[in-house]
């Protein structure tokens, strides 16, 4: 079963977490990350993403652009800025986004569990991408950013998080996007080990996302493994920084998709062979959004159409039946060509959180049509992990997003 283990976490200053906490280093583009640390000398941004520290045209991936990471780090543990927990802990961290409260234990997950799949992935992580965070790791010896994962929900752990809940957090700060967040430690031995003793009966973990951060970490350990060959398994390098949330807790937004061009077809003959795979009906000149399964929003010109897929499309296989696979293998490969969307210039992807008002404007600017999907849910990410497969690129657009900085999770042999 699932080994989840307290550790000594390194977070920041009470009174720096607002500042320190920032988002997912792979949520901003290179110019975006530029302009957030600028005038910002407490942000983790700058850990996470240290070419900032650095001229815009420098080598992102130069070996000083890493070391100034660690020597960053290691510069706000010395002055102060990051404590280190006294003794192993458990976290709860709690994020809230309008009425909507999602809580999960701060924790490490086993590298072996991943490669005995008892956590599972949904998704292939790209070389490039994973290189970039294994050389951040590797060479800062710390974790820095939690790997988002779910598991289906305990009634043991859930009474622990009632309990400690029920004090005073050690941090409660609201985000720039509006977003509070909040995290309690959890160092009460009892408490610990009840935690620990129910995480043992959980059989399967789940990467909701974070996929690159995960194989990183994974990776990073299987080197140092190599390098130590006599080592127990208890080192913290067998072990990755995770956030666990139960299952009934988590929000999937949709995952939407914009094409940049209509191939050979005008809009009218467009809409025609899109009628030959979906039964379409017009949706009006106001903003469609699916309200279940099995329909997807289209908008050309200037107007809206339902398309709803028919029931032949689907077969009862977890991944094929999913509505953004359904929409790549029907109409996007064999109308437009795009075979692989992961690197196809003519697709790109909006994330739900930016409404269906920014697909409109996407179209009245750099694409030709637009696709509003209804969200994956969460039992279909779980049947797509237990079946071995693996979800289309951009399946799922997990809010809110955990902040980087507020739990470091040092891997020091």
């Amino acid at each position: 079963m699932a080994t989840v283990i307290p550790f000594r976490a390194i977070r920041p200053r009470p009174d720096l977490a607002d500042k320190i906490a920032a988002l997912p280093y792979d949520v901003y583009s290179r110019q975006e990350a530029y302009e957030k640390v600028r005038g910002n000398r407490y942000t983790f941004l700058r850990i996470d993403r240290p070419e900032t520290q650095f001229e815009a045209d420098c080598d992102m991936y130069a070996p000083a652009v890493y070391e100034k990471a660690r020597e960053l780090l290691d510069e706000m543990i010395r002055d102060g800025s990051f404590i280190e927990e006294e003794r192993e802990a458990y976290y709860i961290y709690e994020l809230v986004m309008g009425e909507r409260s999602q809580v999960g234990i701060g924790a490490c997950a086993s590298v072996d569990d991943y490669e005995a799949q008892v956590i599972r992935k949904h998704e292939n992580t790209r070389a490039d991408k994973e290189a970039d965070r294994i050389r951040h790791v590797d060479v800062c010896s710390a974790q820095t950013g939690p790997i988002f994962l779910a598991y289906r929900r305990r009634d043991g752990i859930e009474a622990v998080v009632r309990r400690v809940m029920a004090r005073s957090p050690v941090y409660d700060f609201t985000a720039d996007d509006g977003v509070v967040h909040r995290l309690w430690v959890v160092d009460a031995a009892d408490d610990v080990e009840q935690i620990r003793r129910e995480f043992e009966q959980v059989e399967t973990i789940y990467i909701a996302d974070g996929h690159h951060r995960c194989a990183s970490a994974v990776r990073v350990s299987q080197m140092r493994r190599k390098a130590h060959p006599a080592y127990t398994g208890k080192e913290q390098f067998n072990y990755f920084l995770s956030v666990l949330f139960p299952d009934e807790q988590l929000m999937i937004m949709d995952y939407n998709r914009v094409v940049r061009t209509l191939g050979e077809y005008t809009e009218e003959e467009f809409l025609d062979r899109v009628g030959h795979i979906f039964d379409v009906t017009a949706a009006g000149d106001e903003p469609y959004r699916p309200v279940c399964k099995g329909k997807i929003g289209m908008y050309l010109g200037k107007s809206w159409y339902c398309l709803r897929i028919r029931p032949g499309q689907y077969n009862g296989d977890a991944a094929h039946d999913l509505d953004v696979a359904v929409l790549q293998r029907e109409l996007l490969e064999p109308l437009l060509g795009i075979r692989d969307p992961k690197v196809d210039d003519r697709i790109d992807f909006v994330g739900g959180i930016r409404g269906v008002e920014e697909l409109v404007r996407r179209v009245h600017t750099d694409a030709k049509a637009a696709f509003a999907m209804y969200p994956t849910d969460i039992r279909e990410l779980f049947a797509v992990s237990d079946a071995g497969q693996l979800m289309p690129p951009k399946s799922t657009w997990f809010e809110p997003k955990l902040r980087s900085g507020l739990l470091i999770h040092r891997i020091e042999e």
